[in-house]
């Protein structure tokens, strides 16, 4: 078993997230009294998706600190590194079904428009503007490196975009009295949820899957360790990420001549290296094996 990987994730990003979260529970308050006042869907819709952003940061807090802080144990052999996978799938999947359910409301809207108070929309825009624009670059840097992050940061990011939205809709209302806008916008507004939130629903739902990475060449896998001279063939082959980090290797490997096993830790410590400096395969768990009788496929077929 080889094991190349560094354990830098830490608490800073999970402060910054409480920050994120006592912002946004203020934010979602002011909104929902203040979308009820003015009538305003778009402004609900905001702090509904506000409202997601509390949840989903909490989640996303609450896995942080699961992998910071609880380790490996006699039941859980791999801790809770998958926290953060199950944190970015929940908060994924919770702004598709918002962003679906925010436009069906906004298409009844748009048949029956009503009149809005546009200053209240205004100002509450403004203030989620800038509250969620100090979050969002909170997060920015860890959200280049970490999925469950990424899901914390685009949440924020989009809830930042929506307001734009909305306060440049309070304006036209304020001026020019175009009510029907405010569904416009909410529908705007799902969509573009909808469409942030897809890549990584997939991405986590890939992960939690066991799918192989999308960015691995299989096939180059096996062409780069059958240079080896002393390996006849890899086959029963398993590629699976753990998290966003972890990238797990397990194969038979079978050799040309019966070796001692002094001679396969060697071959294999050759094996570890080519798989984590050209793939960045991070843990290999490799079974020898000398004219077995078995099924020699690179994939096995279950």
């Amino acid at each position: 078993m080889g094991h190349h990987h560094s354990h830098s994730h830490g608490q800073l990003s999970g402060n910054r997230l409480l920050f994120s979260i006592v912002l946004n529970i203020v934010i979602t308050a002011s909104q929902i009294i203040g979308g009820l006042i003015s009538g305003s869907l778009a402004l609900i819709s905001d702090a509904v998706h506000n409202l997601s952003d509390v949840i989903s940061l909490i989640i996303s807090y609450s896995a942080n600190l699961l992998v910071n802080k609880k380790k490996q144990t006699l039941h859980q052999t791999f801790g809770f590194k998958r926290a953060e996978i199950i944190a970015a799938f929940i908060n994924s999947s919770t702004l598709i079904v918002i962003a679906f359910f925010l436009a069906i409301e906004a298409v009844k809207r748009l048949n029956h428009p009503t009149e809005i108070q546009s200053n209240l929309v205004i100002w509450l825009a403004l203030i989620a503007i800038l509250a969620n624009g100090l979050s969002v670059l909170l997060l920015k840097k860890d959200a280049d490196h970490n999925l469950n992050m990424r899901s914390a940061y685009l949440h924020l990011i989009t809830d930042m975009l929506t307001s734009v939205a909305v306060f440049a809709g309070g304006l036209l209302m304020k001026y020019y009295q175009i009510y029907w806008l405010d569904a416009i916008l909410t529908i705007v507004i799902s969509i573009y949820l909808f469409y942030m939130s897809w890549n990584i629903f997939i991405d986590s739902l890939k992960i939690l899957m066991l799918f192989a990475p999308k960015h691995l060449e299989i096939e180059s896998i096996e062409k780069e360790i059958l240079t080896l001279e002393e390996i006849q063939n890899i086959h029963h082959v398993h590629i699976w990420q753990l998290n966003d980090h972890d990238i797990h290797f397990e194969a038979h490997i079978e050799f040309k001549k019966d070796i001692k096993l002094s001679e396969f830790d060697r071959i294999c410590s050759k094996v570890e290296m080519i798989l984590f400096e050209k793939f960045h395969i991070n843990h290999s768990n490799l079974q020898p094996e000398y004219e077995r009788d078995d099924h020699k496929d690179f994939i096995i077929q279950d």
